[in-house]
């Protein structure tokens, strides 16, 4: 599946030991005289961010655990920031409502005086004058209106010390608004230069699909990038959004690749739970005593010893596999455990993402679940045509119809002039007298057949 794919990653001290091998690992393996290995990693790539001319890095730094959120020291933010600058990353993404507009506040602090080398994104929606899950505040002040991106657009070129946004991001789908409005504001803004493309997160693909035709319909710019959650155990997305995203040649920005924290190995079982932030802000989603979680804990625990005998460790398993997989291309309905058991990722490259997913190790699916490769039209008649399997009748954007077509049995309506329907037709000498029939004649000297005269 070709869809252009950059992942996004939030600030950990594993995420920093990735940056250093980065930027360290050629020089420590030339020096031990090993060549390259897992410690380098070489030039950073650049990937297309959908079809806006604009080249990212494969990897996005998220900012979400800056400020009050996660790091309030706004010294250790910045060096982090000025960290992942260096090792080649050019693509920094927050929001507004991170830390309630902390996070914006330290992103533009940091990208003082290098603001020209980075795509800068940023996302709007959630509420800016009550602290996240808190109930009350002004509606007005949140959402996907017009009145409300005119001004929080403002606001945020503010906060990032910046004229401009590479990238302006609905953070989640506004019910209570219509599409097209929100679609004609940052049409408006994208023409008045405030924005330079803008995308959506966390949409469905449903609503990705409309938003598209919408765009179309009345000429209004168009979603260039979607930010689906995405990770080894969370997967939902292949069977709609990354499908939805190929066909309408937009790029994918992966949140969450690490599950939240669950796949960066500090939550095992045996072990006491880390205290975090993030388990501060969201207890339920680390509880260990919920069926969720233990099934989480199993699926670490598989992983971990997958990582083992790969030689890698289970970050490197966990952003290869997200930069890696062919995502979207066919539906995987089994637990997240299993299907991830499948995903070996062998190269020679892995620092901070980098290492290469081999093709032959990915997952292809057994015969049975590809639907085997006879084709209808080589079967004997004898033999009978079996049941489609299981998970195509769940089918995923026409997966099912296709199905239906593979497996369909041949009728007398298809082939009025065969005894059998099963059987191919030999008897040419047949055909003329079939298209006489539907009021064709042969050609005397080119041998075409040409419509009888009336």
């Amino acid at each position: 599946m070709d869809v252009m794919r950059v992942m996004l990653v939030y600030p950990s001290p594993y995420l920093e030991r990735g940056l250093s091998r980065l930027k360290l690992g050629r020089r420590r393996r030339r020096r031990r005289g090993r060549g390259r290995g897992v410690g380098h990693a070489g030039p950073m790539e650049h990937r297309n961010l959908g079809h806006t001319g604009m080249f990212v890095s494969p990897l996005c730094l998220g900012a979400m655990m800056f400020g009050a959120w996660g790091e309030p020291d706004h010294y250790a933010s910045t060096a982090i920031i000025h960290k992942a600058l260096d090792a080649g990353i050019n693509f920094v993404d927050t929001a507004d409502v991170y830390s309630q507009g902390e996070s914006e506040t330290i992103v533009g602090e940091a990208l003082r005086g290098r603001r020209d080398g980075v795509i800068l994104a940023t996302k709007f929606h959630g509420p800016m004058d009550v602290a996240m899950g808190q109930a009350g505040g002004d509606p007005n002040q949140r959402g996907n209106s017009r009145r409300w991106i005119v001004q929080e657009v403002e606001n945020s070129l503010k906060r990032l010390q910046t004229d401009w946004i590479d990238l302006y991001q609905v953070h989640r789908p506004d019910t209570g608004t219509d599409d097209d409005e929100t679609l004609a504001a940052l049409t408006d803004l994208q023409r008045q230069g405030k924005i330079r493309a803008f995308g959506s997160s966390t949409f469905p693909a449903y609503r990705l699909v409309e938003d598209q035709w919408i765009s179309e319909r009345r000429g209004l710019g168009r979603f260039a990038t979607e930010q689906p959650p995405y990770s080894l155990l969370t997967r939902g997305v292949e069977r709609d959004v990354l499908p939805v995203a190929e066909q309408y040649h937009m790029g994918v920005i992966p949140w969450s690749p690490l599950a939240g924290g669950w796949l960066t190995g500090r939550y095992r079982k045996g072990q006491d739970a880390p205290d975090t932030h993030r388990a501060a802000m969201m207890p339920d989603l680390f509880d260990p005593s919920t069926r969720e979680n233990q099934a989480k804990l199993d699926a670490v625990e598989d992983l971990a010893l997958l990582a083992e005998d790969t030689g890698i460790t289970l970050v490197h398993l966990a952003l290869a596999f997200v930069m890696q997989h062919p995502g979207g291309d066919r539906a995987d309905h089994r637990p997240p455990h299993h299907g991830a058991a499948r995903h070996p990722a062998r190269g020679r490259r892995c620092g901070a993402g980098h290492r290469r997913a081999r093709p032959d190790r990915r997952d292809r699916g057994t015969r049975k679940e590809r639907g085997g490769r006879r084709r209808l039209r080589h079967r004997r008649a004898d033999r009978p045509v079996p049941a489609p399997p299981a998970h195509s009748l769940i089918g995923d954007l026409g997966r099912c119809r296709v199905e239906q077509r593979r497996y369909r049995q041949p009728t007398d309506l298809q082939f009025p002039h065969r005894e059998d329907p099963r059987q191919p037709c030999h008897d040419h000498a047949r055909r003329p007298r079939l298209r006489a029939a539907r009021g064709h004649s042969l050609g005397e000297k080119t041998g075409r057949a040409t419509p009888l005269s009336r």
